[in-house]
């Protein structure tokens, strides 16, 4: 090959990574949009602290309003699972009736916020096994519970990378205690080397 024709080559590999970076600049762009819209049309929906998507199945958050909870049936929901005893001060009385009225199952997991433990999350697995193929909110009172036991279940069960899993956590809070406690002894356990941050 002569110089000219490598050069020319060489020229054509550049512009072809070029071409390339650009359109997964605009695909990841687009993502990113696609992303934003999810965020605002839940967060049009579901009248709560932290309202996180997750994806299309699944949706974290604080505590629903009972106009809110009213609405979820028609938002396409199968499911709610509440992940703080029904004794707290800003439970909306008569939840579950209000979830169970649309058709959609209603499942309690009392766990008390300054000691959450093993069994907890093996609760809370083998409840989301089970509502699998349904569209799930899981909400506790600001969505420090909910968000760390469905990064738990995400990663551990779902296999999602650990770092990209997180980002739904940070965005509402940096376990501390107990909590990063449970998050590290599980990830360990299913020996997933991850530090929540």
């Amino acid at each position: 090959m002569s110089e000219v024709s490598r050069a020319g080559h060489r020229r054509r590999q550049v512009l072809a990574l070029i071409c390339g970076g650009l359109a997964l600049r605009g695909a990841l762009a687009a993502d990113a949009q696609m992303q934003a819209q999810m965020q605002a049309q839940i967060n049009a929906q579901i009248e709560a602290p932290n309202v996180v998507p997750i994806s299309a199945q699944l949706v974290t958050s604080g505590q629903p309003t009972a106009p809110s909870l009213a609405t979820l049936g028609a938002q396409g929901f199968g499911a709610v699972v509440y992940l703080a005893p029904l004794s707290v001060a800003d439970a909306v009385p008569g939840e579950a009736e209000i979830v169970r009225r649309q058709g959609l199952e209603f499942v309690n997991i009392p766990m008390p916020f300054g000691h959450p433990t093993a069994a907890d999350f093996d609760e809370f697995v083998a409840t989301m096994k089970r509502l699998r193929g349904r569209k799930v909110l899981v909400h506790c009172q600001v969505n420090m519970r909910a968000s760390s036991m469905s990064f738990l279940y995400r990663v551990i069960v779902g296999g999602e990378p650990p770092e990209t899993a997180y980002e739904a956590v940070a965005r509402v809070w940096s376990p501390r205690g107990p909590w990063k406690a449970l998050m590290v002894s599980q990830l360990r356990k299913a020996g997933i080397a991850f530090e929540p941050y």
